[in-house]
């Protein structure tokens, strides 16, 4: 029966993302790792649930990787066990604890993390798949459209990692995981003391460069700001000329579009400083969503530095990113004190509102508060139909996408059920939800949800577009890409009926994500949830 002894350490059943065997940091010179008399085997069930089945490998930290099955839910899970536990366990453990605080769809997830003082481990979801360090190794070096898709997963893992004050810093290719399904995710934060925000996104443009290049570009102290790049020596360097500069990707290989080219060189270069990594997400977002148009090398490419004559990029054509990226940045400080001025109470004059925009909706601005910011006409229900709503579950059995048309039926006395869950959806996943799809973008005023019963907890999210075909790959593209908000979340919202009016009146809506991350539990003790009806009124 294991124990846990650490006050900090506690029992993490959290949902999680996907897992991968983990390639982590290479371990500490003055924590040698020891083998135990005591080594487990095949068949042993740790903490009376986790079942080892097959031992995977020792990952770069020393660390024995299993597949495991847990034997209570019936899944399989990835067990790392380090020995001794104890005190030299604590860093794995914390760190495993910290990442199980933070959900989002391309981030690994922790079930538990325990300490039996001989051993430690931590149990986390399993997949199917490669290291994207495998990945290269066995395929080659990535097309630019697969290098920007990775690169933006990863982007939007780190971004939600800094949104809570966290920092990552492990971002290498052993730890971005890839599985056979498509899905990207990012495994094993191990962040210290010299690690930072920076660190983290220009340990993104190393993740880049090796995906286009096959070569890692870190192991120089000088390109990480200070910061050489740990458990990473067995990658291969990158190519450097006689000053030991750096060759850019175009450079080392052919095929590579001058903005992705320079993006990367500039994520890269100590002398600038590089953009939040929620703008670095916008911005290789807006590149894979639209692959055609920018990662085409036929012409002109948006900040790429380029002449109308297509002649090759000068060094300042990398600055001129560094200059698009403060535009955004200066946008967002404008929106956000527009939005500060007005809950302060503005005057009639004051131009912000409380319901500012999202900084990844194109086009948006501040909302007046006033009557003449309202838009023309009188906002009407939109009328949906069948074809324009599906249900969205990255994680799930897929069992549960049909009846979702009674949802948008007109008949507020049936709807579309979820199954019932014997504990609370966060401890299965991160969330599921209603993808509606207006057709058209769309002047909107507010989008009603209509449910069975209160203290469900969700948000309305808003993207540029959504994939059409409905498949596990299909759906996590879409929660990793719909970033931004319209309002805030709302949890364990007491009553049936959730209403989401934060829009902005210059802006148009298309596709819409009502993202639930709480099911209520019903009298039998179980818990699930049934949208009853949706309501989209606008012009």
């Amino acid at each position: 029966m294991p124990t846990r002894t650490m006050p900090s350490i506690v029992t993490i059943t959290e949902g999680g993302r996907v897992t991968q065997v983990g390639e982590g940091r290479e371990a500490d010179e003055g924590t040698p790792l020891t083998a135990s008399v005591d080594a487990p085997s095949a068949g042993e069930v740790l903490a009376e649930r986790y079942e080892l089945t097959e031992h995977i490998n020792d990952d770069s930290a020393g660390r024995q990787v299993w597949r495991g099955i847990d034997v209570v839910l019936r899944r399989p899970v990835a067990v790392v066990l380090r020995y001794p536990g104890g005190d030299s366990a604590v860093e794995m453990l914390q760190a495993a604890v910290t990442a199980s605080r933070v959900i989002h769809p391309n981030l690994v997830g922790v079930y538990d993390a325990i300490d039996e003082q001989d051993r430690a481990y931590v149990v986390r979801e399993w997949v199917d798949g490669r290291s994207l360090r495998e990945l290269v190794a066995q395929d080659g070096c990535l097309d630019p459209a697969r290098a920007t898709t990775i690169a933006h997963s990863v982007a939007g893992a780190v971004a939600a990692v800094h949104a809570t004050g966290m920092v990552h810093g492990n971002i290498h290719p052993g730890t971005v995981m890839v599985g056979d399904d498509g899905r990207v995710v990012l495994a094993d934060a191990r962040a210290d003391s010299s690690d930072s925000r920076t660190t983290d996104v220009r340990a993104i443009g190393g993740v880049l460069y090796f995906a286009l290049t096959g070569h890692w570009p870190h192991h120089e102290a000088t390109l990480t700001g200070g910061t050489a790049g740990r458990g990473r020596a067995s990658l291969p360097d990158a190519l450097r000329d006689s000053a030991g500069g750096l060759t850019a990707p175009r450079q080392a290989r052919a095929g590579v579009p001058a903005y992705l080219d320079d993006l990367t060189m500039t994520l890269l270069d100590p002398s600038v400083e590089p953009p939040s990594s929620d703008v670095l997400a916008a911005e290789l977002g807006r590149l894979d969503i639209a692959q055609e148009e920018y990662l085409d090398d036929s012409g002109p490419l948006r900040f790429a530095g380029r002449s109308d004559d297509g002649a090759e990029p000068t060094g300042g054509g990398r600055r001129k990113i560094a200059v698009g990226v403060a535009g955004l940045l200066v946008v967002a400080l404008v929106g956000l004190l527009l939005g500060v001025n007005a809950l302060a109470g503005g005057g009639d004059d004051d131009p912000g509102s409380a319901g500012t925009t999202p900084a990844a909706q194109p086009g948006g601005s501040d909302t007046s508060a006033g009557a003449t910011a309202e838009p023309p006409g009188n906002p009407q229900p939109i009328e949906l139909n069948a074809d324009q709503v599906r249900v969205i579950d990255p994680e799930g059995t897929r069992t549960e996408l049909r009846d979702i048309d009674k949802a948008v039926d007109g008949d507020p006395d049936e709807g579309w059920d979820t199954e019932s869950y014997n504990d609370p959806l966060s401890k299965v996943k991160s969330g599921m939800g209603i993808l509606i799809d207006l057709k058209e973008p769309r002047t909107l005023q507010s989008v009603q949800f209509a449910l069975s019963a209160p203290g469900t907890s969700a948000e309305l999210r808003t993207g540029p577009t959504a994939p059409s075909e409905s498949s596990k790959a299909a759906d996590t593209q879409i929660v990793s890409s719909f970033t931004s908000r319209i309002g805030e979340p709302m949890i364990e919202h007491d009553t049936p009926t959730m209403t989401f009016s934060a829009f902005d009146a210059d802006t148009k809506y298309q596709y819409l994500l009502f993202w639930i991350t709480e099911f209520p539990r019903d009298d039998d003790g179980k818990y699930r949830i049934s949208v009853q009806e949706i309501t989209v009124n606008g012009l």
